[in-house]
């Protein structure tokens, strides 16, 4: 790499005073160098970097480059930066963003309907914390949401494309009888029961709280925030009471004399 050091030194001035992540385009201007020249660059200073265990490494991500810490020296990190920090997502919010992130653009309505309880207070976490964003309006007027840029940074992708394949997943034994478990724990909530047959007494989850806290109609069945959306529409029932309806007149009796 003797004879792009120069473009070496520069790519990693630029990149480590750099916020964001770099585009190559904007890089190559920078360095007046071609685009495959920054590239390869930039792919060998990567290599080279893992390679020697370096406490900084070079990422592709959402669309560009950034260093970054090696994720093996988090706990050092951890130690000297101790500060308090953004608690992690709950399991509620870490739901509504996987919907998120696989059917983007998705409206509140229908995270609500897929997860089975009202989706409003995690997307308002999530649009504050910066992880989804808005993007644009249904037909019906609902508020789209997709997934920002920071979402692409945390996790490491270079884009949408990116994500696992989620037809991929096959859990484990145990991790099969976990959701088996929470699935059961939310009908019985759902249900108005406390318990279910052979499981004994149920514990309030996050998520069941969240189903309680839903209005239910009179089969007991939770109302998800779709029933007040535009998106949804149903039909009200337009019977009124007699009582309420204006009375008819009787032509012979309450019709005024003709002159």
């Amino acid at each position: 790499m003797t004879e792009v050091e120069p473009l070496v030194r520069n790519l990693e001035a630029l990149l480590f005073l750099a916020p964001e992540p770099l585009k190559v385009t904007d890089l190559a201007e920078a360095c007046e160098s071609t685009e495959d020249e920054v590239r390869d660059a930039l792919t060998a200073v990567a290599k080279e970097l893992g390679e020697q265990g370096r406490g900084i490494v070079l990422r592709e991500v959402a669309g560009g480059w950034s260093l970054s810490s090696n994720p093996e020296s988090e706990d050092a990190a951890r130690r000297m930066f101790a500060a308090p920090r953004t608690p992690p997502l709950t399991a509620a919010q870490a739901e509504t963003l996987a919907i998120v992130a696989y059917l983007q653009p998705v409206s509140r309505p229908e995270i609500a309907r897929i997860r089975g309880v009202n989706a409003e207070s995690a997307a308002a976490t999530l649009l504050e914390r910066g992880v989804i964003e808005e993007a644009g309006r249904s037909p019906f007027g609902a508020v789209l949401y997709r997934t920002s840029e920071l979402f692409l940074r945390l996790f490491g992708l270079g884009s949408i494309e990116d994500l696992p394949d989620i037809g991929a997943w096959d859990p484990a034994p145990e991790v099969e009888e976990a959701l088996r478990e929470r699935l059961l724990k939310v009908g019985a909530e759902r249900s108005g029961d406390s318990t279910t047959e052979g499981q004994g007494t149920l514990e309030n989850t996050e998520d069941d709280r969240e189903l309680a806290a839903v209005p239910s109609d009179e089969t007991g069945d939770p109302q998800d925030e779709s029933a007040s959306d535009p998106e949804v529409f149903e039909a009200e029932d337009s019977d009124e009471d007699s009582s309420d309806a204006e009375p008819e007149l009787d032509p012979d009796t309450d019709l005024p004399a003709a002159n």
